[in-house]
C-alpha cells in the first residue's frame, strides 16, 4: 500500500491563508483521523489530497511521487462523502459497480467484485433496492462499498457519519473498524467528533486554526496532550481547567486558586517548581475525580453540586469550584442531591499543568 506525505502544504483563498505549512506522513495500512473543530482545515486538507482543491504551495507525495498536478481520477484513491452521493435511479448493485462499468471491466469481474464488497459491508440482500428504499446507515454502506469496489490504495472519508443519529453512528463506527481490519488499506478520515477519532484511529491528527496541534495514538493524545487545546478537545466529558498559582509551603508544591488548593506529587511537583512563571492552569479530567468523604484535604476538591445528569452506569455532575465550574464522572449508585457540598479526591497522576499564557503543557 502507498505511503502518503504532505510536505509544507499551504492553502490560500485569495489573500487569506487557511492552511499553514502542513507536514504529515501516513504509513502503509494506517487509519489516520484528522480531527478538529469546524474551520480548522481538516476537510480542506482531505480535499487537497483528493485533488478537489488546488495546492497553493507545497506538495503531496504518494509512494514518493508528486501527485498535486494529477487529476482526481489519476490519484489511485476512492472517497466517501458526507451526503452519500448515490445515483437515485440506480439500484445498490449498479451504484457499487458504477466506476467498474465506466472502466469497461468484464461483466463477470464486475459481478464478482460487487458480491465481494456487498458481503464485506453487509449489503448482499439489498443489491436490487434503490437508495430511496434504504435507511441512512444502509446508504452510507453503499457509498463505502462503491469506494471499496474501485480497489484503490487510498480511501478518504469526509465526515461520513455526521448525518446519522447517535445510535446508528455507534453501529457504523464498529462497521468501519471491522472494514478497516479486513481490507488493509490506507484510510484518511475527517471528523469533528473526537469519539469517532478515539475509537477508529491508529493515529489521530488534531488540527486547529490551519495548524497541526498534535499527532499520535489515541492514548498518547489523551494522556499526554501537548497543549491546553488538545487536552480540552480530546476526551468526553472534556477536561476541567482551573487557573491558579504555584505555591511552595514547607517543601511541598501546591496549585492554589479560587476555591481550591491542591498539592502536587512527584514529577508534577518538580515540573511546577522549575516553571519560571507562577501563573498556571491545572487540568483534571472528570474521570480523575472520585467521591471520597475522607480524602486528604491537600489532595482533593470540595465542590458544590449544581446539576446531575444521569447517563446509566455513570452520572455527570456539574459542580461549582469558587467562580469556576467543574465536571465530575460519578458512579450512578452514589447518592447525590443538588446543592450538596461533596469532597472529591484528585488522582495525582491525572493532573495536567499548562503555562497560563502560552497554554503549552509543562
Amino acid at each position: 500500500m502507498p505511503t502518503i506525505h504532505l510536505e509544507n502544504l499551504i492553502k490560500r483563498y485569495g489573500d487569506v491563508e487557511v492552511l499553514h505549512g502542513i507536514e504529515l506522513e501516513m504509513a502503509d495500512n494506517e487509519f489516520t483521523v484528522l480531527v478538529g473543530p469546524s474551520g480548522c482545515g481538516k476537510s480542506t486538507t482531505l480535499r487537497m489530497i483528493a485533488g478537489l482543491e488546488d495546492v497553493s504551495e507545497g506538495e503531496i507525495y504518494v509512494d514518493g511521487k508528486p501527485v498535486s498536478h494529477l487529476e482526481p481520477k489519476d490519484r489511485d484513491l476512492a472517497m466517501v462523502f458526507q451526503d452519500y452521493a448515490l445515483y437515485p435511479h440506480m439500484n445498490v448493485a449498479q451504484n457499487i459497480s458504477f466506476a467498474l462499468r465506466l472502466a469497461r471491466r468484464p461483466k463477470a469481474e464486475i459481478d464478482k467484485k460487487v458480491r465481494e464488497v456487498a458481503d464485506t459491508v453487509g449489503l448482499t440482500e439489498f443489491l436490487a433496492r434503490k437508495p430511496g428504499a434504504l435507511s441512512g446507515g444502509q446508504r452510507q454502506r453503499v457509498a463505502m462499498a462503491r469506494a471499496l469496489a474501485k480497489d484503490s490504495g487510498i480511501f478518504l472519508f469526509d465526515e461520513p457519519l455526521s448525518n446519522l443519529d447517535a445510535k446508528l453512528r455507534g453501529q457504523m463506527r464498529a462497521e468501519l473498524a471491522l472494514m478497516s481490519q479486513r481490507v488493509q488499506k490506507n484510510m484518511i478520515y475527517v471528523t469533528h467528533d473526537q469519539i469517532e477519532a478515539m475509537t477508529l484511529a491508529d493515529r489521530i491528527v488534531v488540527m486547529h486554526g490551519g495548524y497541526i496541534q498534535q499527532q499520535g495514538t489515541p492514548e498518547e493524545l489523551f494522556k499526554r496532550p501537548v497543549n491546553k487545546f488538545v487536552a480540552g478537545f480530546m476526551g468526553m466529558p472534556p477536561m476541567n481547567f482551573l487557573n491558579g498559582e504555584i505555591v511552595e509551603r514547607d517543601g511541598d508544591v501546591f496549585v492554589a486558586g479560587d476555591g481550591f488548593d491542591v498539592q502536587l506529587e512527584g514529577e508534577k511537583a518538580a515540573t511546577a517548581r522549575a516553571h519560571s512563571s507562577k501563573e498556571i492552569t491545572m487540568g483534571i479530567r472528570p474521570s480523575d475525580l472520585s467521591f471520597d468523604e475522607n480524602a486528604d484535604p491537600k489532595k482533593s476538591l470540595t465542590l458544590d453540586i449544581e446539576v446531575s445528569e444521569y447517563v446509566g452506569a455513570q452520572s455527570v455532575l456539574l459542580c461549582k469550584c469558587g467562580s469556576a465550574r467543574v465536571m465530575v464522572e460519578l458512579n450512578s449508585e452514589t447518592p447525590v442531591a443538588l446543592g450538596q457540598t461533596l469532597t472529591f479526591a484528585v488522582n495525582p497522576g491525572g493532573v495536567h499543568l499548562f503555562d497560563r499564557k502560552s497554554e503549552v503543557a509543562l
